[in-house]
């Protein structure tokens, strides 16, 4: 038990950088659980939103994380966290024995070497990104897949239990490498629900009807349940965007390179991202990759006629 952790004890001084769709609710939730929070975004009214709720707000990340014992990262990709980390004067300003929590989406090799620079300071670094998207984050029940030192993620706790349940994988980067294989399923998955919904429907079935038929079956999943609603309901605005969707397909690929792995499966779902992205979806949710399908469908239908 750390001393924080103890009854009476001052509670951990937080700082959150990023609070776009995932990042604020989490430090809502952080709030709502009773620490103190210092909150800073690229764009400052996404921070401010926050202070209502006794959030303080930095105007740098650098202000944000003075005196802090943990930081929080929630950022779009490995450039940008290398960068509010190293190049904006984040990491030299942690004191020692600090802790970098970072819940970002990003390629593992890059984890660890943030893991060991951060080292070299004397500050902990645990790659924990999230899955459960928006409706998980505001909720409270986000599966957190953590990477680094067992006992670092231990004394985390109250911490993580703000937020989800959290599950140490391994050492550092082992968090990312579980993330890509969550983002694979569940890319595979939106692109199956998505081809059967375009099946039911060419042969006369509701999909709607369809979605109620095979739930509790072999076939029931969240992606069934939250993505196959939205591609019923034709609700496809962003909780998850088809772009960092597509980023995280890129690392798959990246890191089955580095592996010498076959993931053909996992290839063709991130060709059907590319071509939708590059379409203009990228700031669409990535259940709407359904539209993408229809599109191809109905032009398959157009030539035969």
């Amino acid at each position: 038990m750390t001393l924080s952790d103890r009854a009476g004890a001052k509670p951990r001084q937080i700082a959150f950088l990023g609070t776009g769709l995932m990042g604020a609710p989490m430090a809502r939730r952080l709030l709502k659980a009773g620490f103190p929070v210092t909150v800073w975004n690229r764009d400052r009214s996404k921070a401010e939103a926050l202070s209502v709720e006794g959030a303080a707000v930095a105007a740098s990340a650098a202000d944000a994380v003075r005196g802090a014992d943990i930081v929080f990262t929630m950022l779009s990709d490995g450039k940008a966290v290398t960068d509010v980390l190293f190049n904006q004067g984040v990491a030299g300003l942690l004191k020692p024995g600090a802790i970098v929590v970072d819940t970002s989406s990003i390629a593992p090799p890059i984890a660890r070497e943030h893991a060991e620079a951060l080292r070299q300071q004397q500050v902990h670094h645990i790659d924990a990104p999230v899955s459960g998207g928006v409706v998980g984050a505001e909720a409270g029940t986000l599966a957190i897949m953590a990477g680094g030192d067992a006992a670092i993620v231990e004394s985390l706790a109250k911490v993580f239990a703000a937020l989800g349940r959290v599950t140490h994988v391994g050492p550092s980067g082992a968090g990312q490498i579980c993330k890509l294989a969550n983002q694979q399923i569940v890319a595979i998955t939106i692109g199956a629900v998505a081809e059967a919904m375009i099946l039911v429907e060419a042969g006369g079935a509701s999909r709607e009807k369809f979605r109620e038929a095979i739930r509790g079956g072999f076939a029931e999943s969240r992606i069934l349940d939250l993505h196959g609603g939205r591609m019923v309901n034709r609700s496809f605005a962003p909780g998850g965007p088809s772009r960092l969707q597509l980023k995280d397909l890129d690392a798959v690929a990246a890191m089955a390179d580095l592996f010498s792995l076959d993931l053909p499966l996992t290839a063709m779902i991130r060709d059907e991202f590319r071509d939708f992205v590059a379409d203009g979806g990228g700031d669409t949710d990535h259940s709407g990759l359904l539209l993408h399908l229809e599109k191809i469908n109905q032009r398959m239908g157009e030539e035969k006629l």
